[in-house]
């Protein structure tokens, strides 16, 4: 692990090099992944990522800023939610700290830290959408780029179901007792996880206890709500996108319903989509060899 000072700020970022390739083989260029809204770089399950490092990939993974072990300002402020959430609703603009435009210029500048001029990028949720400002607004950056379960923005897009609303903006009365917290977040997950993948409860119950021992952030979690409805409709940009781009998503999907993803991937140029059957808002381990397969898909594309 090391702390990458970027944009005004640090980011605890992870490089994994791969196996050292047979004599003569091309280097391949690294894989970026960028997590979604409050999570931290360890959600990535580990058989995805070392899936990609057995395709001869190095992997770059990071905290986005306000999470995990990543810088955490007490100037950004405590924002009011329901606030934000009214007048993005009505289509007054949301005032924040920060956007996503302020997390992808992070990302940019971590990557120009590490030395790392162009990558191949996957992104999820929030991070898909950080990906989509990266690509668009810095082109030289992305090979390629493979977005999963996420969003353009567009206010007229369906929201999340009622239950995923309510488990994703509840939260736990004591977030630092860990027994809490645990309990709460397999709510979450239950709520918005894949139906056709269910993960095992003592596997879910560990992933999540990980978590939450490296760091508890609540504060971060609502920040960065605020950023993304601060930053609103991103479908201009979206043109903008020249590197080969493949959108993933969940038919089944209860955060961000399916609709999202033909959006997205319509307004991207040449655009792909990948509709799976029984996926939700998760990246549960036996769906790994199939985004695998995804990424490599889109990454073959860029040459």
């Amino acid at each position: 692990m090391t702390q990458v000072r970027t944009n005004g700020i640090f980011l605890e970022a992870e490089v994994l090099p791969p196996p050292a390739p047979p004599p003569g083989a091309p280097a391949r260029l690294p894989v970026l992944l960028i997590m979604g809204l409050g999570m931290q770089l360890t959600a990535w399950p580990d058989e995805f990522v070392q899936g990609l490092l057995d395709r001869g990939h190095a992997v770059v993974r990071f905290d986005n800023r306000d999470i995990g072990l990543s810088s955490k300002l007490g100037t950004w402020g405590r924002p009011n939610l329901m606030f934000a959430a009214f007048k993005q609703a009505v289509g007054l603009p949301v005032r924040a700290a920060y956007t996503l435009h302020d997390m992808a210029r992070d990302t940019d500048g971590m990557l120009e830290a590490l030395g790392m001029p162009r990558v191949h990028v996957v992104g999820v949720s929030m991070g898909g959408m950080i990906g989509q400002l990266l690509a668009a607004q810095y082109p030289g950056r992305v090979a390629s780029f493979t977005c999963v379960m996420s969003s353009s923005g567009a206010p007229h897009l369906p929201g999340p179901t009622p239950a995923a609303r309510r488990a994703l903006l509840d939260r736990p009365k004591n977030p630092h007792d860990h027994d809490a917290a645990v309990d709460h977040f397999m709510k979450v997950y239950r709520a918005i996880g894949s139906p056709g993948y269910a993960t095992p409860e003592p596997m879910l119950r560990q992933r999540i206890l990980r978590g939450i021992r490296r760091s508890v952030h609540p504060l971060g979690f609502v920040r960065q709500v605020v950023a993304i409805a601060a930053t609103g409709d991103r479908s201009r940009l979206l043109a903008k996108i020249k590197a080969p781009t493949t959108v993933v998503h969940g038919r089944d999907d209860p955060l961000v319903p399916v609709a999202a993803a033909t959006d997205l991937a319509g307004k991207i140029p040449g655009g792909q989509l990948r509709i799976i059957d029984g996926m939700g808002h998760d990246l549960p381990t036996p769906l790994v060899p199939t985004l695998l397969a995804a990424v490599e898909a889109t990454i073959a594309r860029a040459g």
